[in-house]
Order: structure tokens, then C-alpha cells, then sequence
């Protein structure tokens, strides 16, 4: 038979109070309390709790205070990650995050869901569908990420947008749905490439 844990990450109802489940919640708490409560002059001991956090990162990963997170032994990271202030990560399931990827403020990636059934909701039984997010990824500030979503490489998801659904490569999304607004284009491209030109040809920025 599967255990409490082994049926969280598959996506079945589990219950949370398990106390496996329990023991790597509290794994959790320790580091990120650990990790809030360092100082700017702890750097490189920040780098090591979040390290020891979460299943696999990068190399360069940088999250300001505070941050929250469920677990951590489910969340794996590619490089170049920044999380800015609290943002919050509910990884009753996987959650998969490419490289170059930036969060703004209180960004919700919120794997955990209740039946809708009442009757079974009261009995404490939850369950968790994975989320995936590629490479090159912008998520604006107070953006929620629902169970089971996948966003592609390449997206921009503006503020205030709630993902229920999967988002292609190579788009800008928004909204409550959030739905695709328009495609990253050319003339996109070249727009900001004028602008870091203008930035490199500035000498008062060196």
C-alpha cells in the first residue's frame, strides 16, 4: 500500500496530518524561519539553507525575505532564479521551475487543493497536482498559480493574474483567468535591444 507521502506527490487524497508528511513540514518551517531571520551579512549562509531546502537548484538562486514553502524536498530550481519579497510555495506536489526565471512580489504557486464535495472536504483529505514552469519565465507581482498548471518558456504573466490553465511558449498572459494577450514578437526584440544599446552607449551608467 502506498504511503500518506507516496500518495500526496501522485496526485491522490492524502491527509496532510501524516506523520511523515508532518516530519518533512517541519523540516521545512526550521530551514525557511532559519533563512528569514538572516542578516544581509549572511549571504553565503543563505545560499547554504536554501541549498539544503529545496530537492535541486542552480547555482545562482537569490529569494528576498520573507519567503514560505510547504516542503522544499519538492521544489527543484534551475539557474539564475530571483524571488522577490513574499512569495509563497505550496509543494504538496512537484513544482519544476527552469532557468532565468523572476518573481515579483507575493507570487502564490500553490500546488495543494480541497474536494469540492464537503463531505469529504471535512474529513481533512486533500490533494495536489504538479506545477511546471520553463525557461526565461516573468511572473508580475501578486500573481496566483493554481494545481496543475504548466506555463511554457519564453512568458511574461502580468500582475494580478490568476493561472488556472496552461500558457504556451513565447506569449504575454493576463487576467482573472489569465489568458494569452498577445505573442512575444520581433518587433518586441528589437524594441528592448534599442533600449540596452541606448543603456551600453550611456557613459554616465559605467
Amino acid at each position: 500500500m502506498p504511503s500518506q507521502k507516496e500518495r500526496m506527490l501522485s496526485g491522490k487524497l492524502y491527509r496532510a496530518a501524516d506523520t511523515e508528511i508532518r516530519a518533512v513540514n517541519f523540516r521545512a518551517r526550521r530551514l525557511t524561519r532559519l533563512f528569514n531571520q538572516t542578516t544581509e551579512e549572511q549571504m553565503a549562509y543563505r545560499q547554504t539553507l536554501l541549498k539544503e531546502l529545496f530537492l535541486k537548484t542552480g547555482s545562482e538562486i537569490y529569494i528576498e525575505q520573507p519567503f514560505h514553502i510547504d516542503y522544499g524536498q519538492h521544489t527543484t530550481i534551475g539557474e539564475h532564479f530571483y524571488a522577490n519579497y513574499d512569495c509563497i510555495f505550496i509543494d504538496t506536489a512537484p513544482i519544476t521551475i527552469g532557468n532565468d526565471f523572476y518573481l515579483a512580489l507575493r507570487v502564490g504557486l500553490y500546488t495543494a487543493g480541497h474536494p469540492i464535495d464537503a463531505a469529504i472536504r471535512n474529513e481533512d483529505l486533500e490533494y495536489g497536482y504538479p506545477i511546471t514552469i520553463g525557461d526565461s519565465v516573468w511572473i508580475g507581482a501578486n500573481v496566483v498559480v493554481n494545481p496543475g498548471v504548466t506555463i511554457g518558456s519564453n512568458v511574461v504573466i502580468g500582475s494580478g493574474s490568476v493561472v488556472t490553465k496552461a500558457i504556451p511558449d513565447n506569449v504575454v498572459a493576463a487576467g482573472n483567468p489569465c489568458r494569452v494577450i498577445r505573442p512575444i514578437t520581433k518587433e518586441d526584440q528589437d524594441f528592448w535591444a534599442k533600449q540596452k544599446a541606448d543603456y551600453v552607449a550611456d557613459p554616465d551608467v559605467h
